[in-house]
């Protein structure tokens, strides 16, 4: 295995470098399906919807990081179907189904709004607000700034927790996780339940992911590597399972995704943020690199993916990541999967 691993890492290969002193796309960087429709200002990170009553009327939610931002719904051509504007720098954005509201099951986009020190809850598929402003993070503490959010369910009691990272904080308990339920009125309030993960001090964590079906949480300590925790809070074990990653980057680890191939294994994607390109780990057993795969996005933060086939364009799931020129690319997973093979 590490014989073919080294064959398919060094059989990438670069083209010439790009005007603005970046790293270019490789020259066989896979080709993005759907490009989207462009934002306003800068997209940041993306999440999946999906439609239960018809999977072709799924969404791409996405947000546009300005002071000025927008949280935008995507449909599976890229088309701009739905905005939420005004909000004020919104970084990062996850989606969790079945929350309960008023007695309903309630699908859910959240978000960070940066510069408010917040997160917001919307529901889906219509992004309506449905948390009476907002729920304040990092209350009482001098640096707050809510960046990385990933949203955990429990599948003992379908219990929905967000857990929100910040620009910087401390070396330890640098991310909260928040409760979400019903306060009483069929809005959303947050209760902090838990604070917990290292932290390097080295630049900041943004990328988190959660794998609902292992209950793990992973995160992305920029320039360092990537941390594993247990995602149950109720569990009162804050010890790091895994910190891998470690090698192998040009700079910054981003966007983090997660693949099933079965309930307890698949695939863990990190973007190689200063060299497009996306590291491949199993989900199940040791995290030890599989693949890099070259990608035509450019400086990717943020990633997701489902295994959902979404029609003839993603028969067997669909990719999406962000890319510089203030649009999200979607790939095709058998695509992807074709660079896997060990």
């Amino acid at each position: 295995m590490l014989k073919n691993i080294s064959i398919l890492l060094s059989g990438i290969v670069l083209i010439s470098a790009c005007d603005d002193g970046k790293a270019p796309v490789h020259e066989n960087a896979l080709k993005p399906t759907v490009v989207t429709e462009q934002v306003t200002h800068d997209t940041d990170d993306p999440a999946i919807w999906i439609n239960a009553a018809d999977t072709l009327e799924s969404l791409i939610i996405g947000t546009d990081k300005d002071t000025d931002g927008a949280l935008y719904a995507f449909d599976l051509d890229g088309k701009i179907v739905n905005k939420v504007p005004g909000l004020k720098r919104p970084n990062n954005v996850d989606i969790a189904y079945g929350l309960l509201l008023n007695g309903v099951r309630t699908d859910v986009a959240v978000v960070t709004e940066r510069e408010m020190n917040r997160i917001h809850v919307f529901s889906l598929p219509d992004l309506k607000a449905i948390d009476n402003g907002g729920i304040d993070v990092f209350t009482g503490e001098t640096e707050r700034d809510p960046m990385g959010v990933a949203l955990y369910t429990r599948p003992a009691d379908s219990a929905i927790f967000a857990i929100v990272g910040r620009k910087s904080g401390p070396l330890e308990n640098y991310l909260w996780q928040y409760r979400l339920e019903d306060d009483g009125t069929g809005a959303v309030k947050g209760t902090l339940v838990r604070k917990f993960g290292k932290y390097s001090g080295k630049k900041e964590i943004e990328a988190i992911a959660v794998d609902n079906g292992l209950g793990y949480i992973y995160y992305s300590d920029e320039t360092v590597g990537v941390r594993k925790y247990i995602a149950d809070p109720d569990r009162q074990d804050n010890t790091e399972l895994a910190h891998f990653g470690t090698t192998g980057f040009t700079s910054d680890h981003e966007g983090i995704s997660i693949y099933p191939l079965s309930d307890s294994t698949g695939y863990i994607l990190v973007s190689n943020q200063q060299n497009n390109t996306f590291m491949v780990y199993p989900r199940e057993g040791q995290p030890v690199l599989l693949a890099e795969i070259p990608v035509s996005t450019i400086e990717s933060d943020g990633s997701e993916v489902t295994a959902v086939p979404l029609g003839g364009k993603f028969p067997q799931g669909l990719f999406v990541a962000m890319s510089n020129g203030k649009v999200f690319h979607y790939y095709s997973w058998k695509d992807i999967a074709e660079r896997i093979k060990p």
